[in-house]
């Protein structure tokens, strides 16, 4: 086979240890390969990079094994051409595995031109991957904190959430601060609601009618706080990401025009894809990045069943959340397309068929500098009217009507 580079090296990283493969191709002698091992302290990857540097390397590739490229990545970034690969589109011949000859295979790949380099943002980007995904943990666990609360009331026969809509909100927390100093007045903690929940005074008396035991006031007491701490951190971040985000707001404003978007959503996918859609050749390349599409599995000419990939997990749960919410958005075009296509692919189904449409939207509006919009809820009456017409028709008759249909005249 040709050699595309002459000068390139493999990396088999682990936790604790990479090891390199340097593979030479010099034009007018044989190849010569050379393998070291280095451990990953920062230390030993700069020493790393410089026996790179004296080999004359050009380029460099490694598996995206877990979070242990990255500090590999940050180190040889802007010296070397890096490639991160999928593990699983450089699988070895099963056998005889070690170390030594996974970084020759890596590099033996490398220098044919034979790998596919995983898209890596620039470290502006990455950075800010990392504060969404953070604050998207810190979501996670304030809603757990929130779920563990509720448990927590129903085993002290405290029916707040049936009368409450967010038992975490002003109103109810301050009800819970109030319960755990001491007040046993029903009637002054029901006087606690605030806005709508006012209006539900009565209710409130009966739902806060329980018992709390010393054990529900101390979990009671470290979920509120919990719960306080989370909220502070989760402001801070938003605050960190804003800021971050500032240059692209008008980007993010048209994003959240989408149905079942929200500001976080689309600040979520600007972190994730970029706002430069030219690194993807099409929608589909993107869509199949992310993981909205299902894998290839045929022989014989039989397709087997196909799993969607895992793709970009958080880029992927974020779309997933819009497709709920859009699914739900009455009048529009994704909740069509839900109805549509939950009656012949279930639920889970129709929610990544959404995700997908959300998405390649994204892809056009970014490419082509323009707005979403809404191809209406009735898009799919309008493909072909005549063969609706028909179904329903023969729907009444099966029913027992005798069915006539009078056109009606078109006003000017």
């Amino acid at each position: 086979m040709q050699v595309i580079h002459e000068r390139c090296a493999g990396l088999d990283v682990h936790k604790k240890t990479a090891v390199a493969c340097v593979w030479l191709t010099p034009p007018a002698s044989p190849d010569s390969q050379e393998t070291r091992s280095f451990a990953t302290m920062t230390a030993d990857l700069l020493a790393l990079s410089d026996w790179l540097k004296s080999q004359a390397v050009t380029h460099v590739a490694m598996e995206s094994t877990g979070v242990y490229w990255k500090p590999i990545y940050n180190l040889l970034e802007g010296n070397f051409e890096l490639l991160v690969v999928n593990a699983q589109h450089i699988k070895a011949v099963p056998g005889r595995k070690t170390d030594v000859a996974d970084a020759q295979w890596i590099a033996d790949l490398l220098r044919h031109g034979l790998m596919r380099g995983s898209f890596i943002p620039a470290q502006p980007q990455r950075d800010l991957r990392e504060l969404t995904r953070h604050r998207s943990n810190l979501v996670t666990n304030r809603a757990q904190a929130s779920n563990e609360m509720q448990k927590v009331l129903e085993s002290a026969n405290i029916k707040l959430a049936s009368v409450a809509s967010d038992i975490t909100g002003v109103s109810a927390t301050a009800m819970l601060q109030e319960m755990l100093a001491g007040q046993t007045d029903l009637t002054a903690l029901a006087n606690l609601a605030k806005a709508n929940l006012r209006n539900k005074r009565e209710e409130l008396k009966k739902a806060l009618e329980g018992t709390l035991r010393p054990h529900h006031r101390l979990i009671i007491a470290q979920l509120l706080a919990d719960i306080e701490f989370l909220d502070e951190q989760i402001a801070e971040v938003d605050r960190e990401i804003e800021q971050r985000l500032a240059a692209d707001q008008e980007i993010i404003n048209r994003i959240d025009e989408i149905p079942g978007i929200n500001q976080r959503i689309a600040e979520i996918v600007v972190a994730e894809i970029g706002t430069d859609m030219s690194r993807f050749p099409s929608a589909e390349h993107l869509v199949a990045w992310a993981g909205l599409c299902p894998g290839n599995d045929e022989s014989a000419g039989k397709r087997r069943n196909r799993h969607i990939r895992h793709g970009d997990i958080a880029l992927k749960s974020a779309l997933v959340e819009a497709a709920k919410g859009a699914s739900r958005t009455r009048r529009s075009y994704l909740h069509a397309l839900f109805r549509r296509l939950t009656a012949k692919r279930g639920v889970r189904r129709a929610n990544i068929a959404v995700a997908r449409t959300i998405l390649a939207g994204i892809y056009q509006m970014l490419t082509r500098n323009t707005r979403w919009h809404d191809l209406g809820a009735d898009y799919f009456d309008r493909l072909n009217p005549v063969k609706l017409v028909t179904r329903l028709t023969n729907r009444l008759s099966h029913l027992g009507y005798q069915v006539t249909l009078t056109p009606v005249p078109q006003t000017a």
